[in-house]
C-alpha cells in the first residue's frame, strides 16, 4: 500500500466519522420506529463503537429494518463511553427487560467486544444466536497501550477484559468478523480465530467501511441465514 493511498483513506475516514456523528443529530430518529418487523424475522440488536450513539449505525439499522427485522437500539448506552463490562450489563438488562431471544447482534468496533461478552455470559449467551462485527478489536490494538485515557487504554492487548475475551473461543464459531485492509485504529486487523467468517475488505478506514458495499452484502447474507 502506498503512503498516498493510506493518507487518503485516513483523511476520508475521519471526515466520514465527523459527518456521520453530527449528521443524525440534525434529524429526528426515534428508536421505536424500528421495533416492528415482519413475522418470522429475528430481532436485531445494534451495538455501536466507543463514543458512538446508535444513530452512527443508522444506515445498517435502516437496511436491516427494510429487510423486515425488528431492530433494537439500546439507548441506555448513550455514547458508549463506559467500560466493556459495564456496557455489557446495560445490554444484558435490555435483553432481559424485553425478553428477547434468538437475537442477532450487529456491532461496530467496541460493540463487538460487548457482543462477545454477552454471548459468553451464562444468563445472556442463550439469548444470542450470532453476531456480525465490523472493525472490532478482538485482540486489542497496539496503539491503545500508549493512550492514557482509560476508555481507550482499555483496548490494549494486555487489558484484562480484552485478554479474557480473546482467550475464550467457545462462541467464535457464531461470529462473523469483517474489517478493512487498512484500519488506522486496529493495525493488526480484526481476525477472530475459529470465526464463522473472517473477511478482510479491500478498503481503508475504521468507520468508512460501515457503508462499504461488500460489507453491506455480507450483512445481508448474515441476516438472511435461516
Amino acid at each position: 500500500m502506498s503512503v498516498a493511498r493510506i493518507a487518503g483513506w485516513w483523511a476520508r475516514d475521519y471526515v466520514a466519522a465527523v459527518q456521520w456523528q453530527v449528521g443524525p443529530l440534525l434529524q429526528h430518529h426515534d428508536p421505536a420506529d424500528y421495533l416492528q418487523g415482519r413475522p418470522g424475522q429475528r430481532h436485531v440488536v445494534v451495538l455501536p463503537g466507543i463514543w458512538e450513539t446508535w444513530r452512527f449505525l443508522l444506515p445498517l439499522v435502516d437496511r436491516l429494518h427494510r429487510a423486515g427485522h425488528p431492530v433494537h437500539a439500546v439507548t441506555a448506552l448513550r455514547n458508549n463511553g463506559a467500560t466493556v463490562d459495564s456496557s455489557t450489563d446495560v445490554v444484558a438488562s435490555y435483553l432481559a427487560d424485553h425478553d428477547l431471544d434468538d437475537v442477532l447482534i450487529v456491532a461496530h468496533s467496541k460493540g463487538g467486544l460487548i457482543g462477545k461478552d454477552l454471548m459468553l455470559r451464562p444468563d445472556t449467551g442463550p439469548r444470542v444466536r450470532k453476531m456480525f462485527a465490523i472493525s472490532s478489536p478482538f485482540s486489542g490494538s497496539i496503539y491503545a497501550r500508549y493512550i492514557l485515557l482509560p476508555s481507550l487504554h482499555a483496548f490494549s492487548p494486555k487489558d484484562p477484559t480484552t485478554v479474557r475475551l480473546a482467550a475464550d473461543r467457545s462462541v467464535n464459531a457464531r461470529i462473523t468478523s469483517v474489517w478493512a485492509k487498512f484500519d488506522p485504529h486496529i493495525p493488526g486487523g480484526s481476525e477472530l480465530p475459529g470465526a464463522a467468517l473472517n473477511r478482510r475488505i479491500d478498503d481503508g478506514g475504521h468507520f468508512r467501511i460501515l457503508r462499504n458495499p461488500e460489507v453491506l452484502r455480507e450483512l445481508d447474507r448474515f441476516a438472511a441465514t435461516p
